[in-house]
């Protein structure tokens, strides 16, 4: 090694001095320190700013606008190509009329119930009047359920359903994942009966209901009680099981501290295992509620109790030319009506959850 290059590697630093380049070594500096220098000037984008909020709006509206409007074109055009014993398949406009003239019933519907009450009011006026010592028989208005209605009947039965389903799985879920004698027991039982088809269950409930249910309770048809227990009976299932998985999967950390604490059985469950396995309940239970309401629609076409499958298998008999429309506006509804229960299900859970930033899908 030369006397140049060993100054260069010794040369001292004078304290409170930048290092300077090394007399021999300029083109060297020049070329591999100066890149270096000008990426430290360039000041780090906020992840904040406005670019990345218009990234995020983009993403949250204007990307499901555009599938949207991609489906309905694609729907559009396909309507033309598709021709059925009724005519060609309803398109996205033809579907629209048909719900406002679904809409302008349900008003000529509801005008109809207005006036029967202001009628039936006015005979009472008159009767009492006539007769001040006898009572006034009132009747209940007996119109035919509109679209609307068959919504409200579907909705009801399908939350009742569902509150079943949940009262028995959570419960016993719970008392699976901890006992493993309790989960040998019962598991085979939950195999066998989980697979059963909501179809092979509806005769069952409806010759059991029929013959249980004998005085009928006011406000409570058999109906509406032959489709909730079809639909209790189907949805269970995801939440037992998720319950079961979620109360086993608990932390083993978190049960050595109940046992540290000698936390009573309720106690423990309350404030260890129910946290814990929350998010894996509410997954099982947003599973059921969609399973109940499609197993719902089926039910009410077959046993033709009222509700949204009754309205399209009413209008499926019907065979009119504006048939078909209305019972794609009610499969419209039908998923709107699933996507809505879904979003309260994940309120629900970011209201009980504990984890409040938790992203929830």
């Amino acid at each position: 090694m030369d006397k140049t290059g060993s100054d260069s590697a010794v040369r001292p630093i004078r304290p409170g001095s930048a290092p300077g380049p090394v007399p021999g070594e300029k083109a060297i500096m020049s070329t591999s320190a100066q890149p270096v220098v000008q990426s430290a000037a360039v000041p780090a984008t906020s992840k904040t700013g406005p670019a990345a909020v218009s990234l995020a709006v983009g993403r949250s509206i204007l990307l499901p606008v555009i599938g949207m409007v991609m489906f309905l074109a694609l729907w559009h055009a396909v309507s033309y190509a598709i021709q059925t014993s009724l005519g060609k398949l309803p398109g996205p406009l033809e579907v629209w009329e048909q719900s406002g003239n679904l809409y302008q019933e349900y008003r000529a519907e509801r005008a109809r119930e207005v006036n029967f009450y202001l009628q039936q009011e006015e005979r009472k006026a008159e009767f009492v009047a006539q007769n001040p010592d006898q009572p006034f028989v009132t009747l209940k208005y007996t119109g035919t359920p509109t679209f609307f209605d068959q919504i409200l009947t579907s909705v009801k039965t399908v939350a009742t359903g569902f509150l079943l389903g949940v009262v028995i799985a959570i419960p016993l879920g719970i008392v699976c994942g901890l006992s493993a004698q309790f989960y040998a027991a019962i598991n085979p039982l939950v195999q066998v009966l989980r697979p059963v088809s909501p179809l092979a269950w509806l005769p069952i409930v409806t010759m059991t209901v029929s013959a249980m249910y004998i005085t009928q309770v006011p406000g409570l048809p058999k109906s509406f009680v032959i489709s909730a227990f079809t639909v209790m009976l189907c949805c269970l299932w995801p939440t037992l099981i998720n319950t079961t998985i979620g109360v086993s999967s608990v932390s083993r950390d978190r049960v050595n501290v109940a046992r540290v604490l000698r936390l009573g059985w309720f106690t423990n469950v309350r404030r260890i295992v129910l946290p814990s396995a929350l998010p894996m309940i509410f997954a099982g239970m947003r599973v059921s509620l969609g399973i109940g309401w499609m197993v719902l629609i089926a039910t009410e076409m077959l046993a033709q109790n009222p509700g949204l499958g009754k309205f399209i298998w009413d209008e499926f008999q019907n065979g009119s030319s504006q048939s078909l429309a209305r019972i794609m506006v009610a499969v419209v509804v039908i998923g709107i009506v699933g996507f809505l229960l879904d979003r309260l299900m994940l309120v629900a859970q970011r209201r009980v959850g504990w984890d409040k930033q938790a992203i929830l899908r």
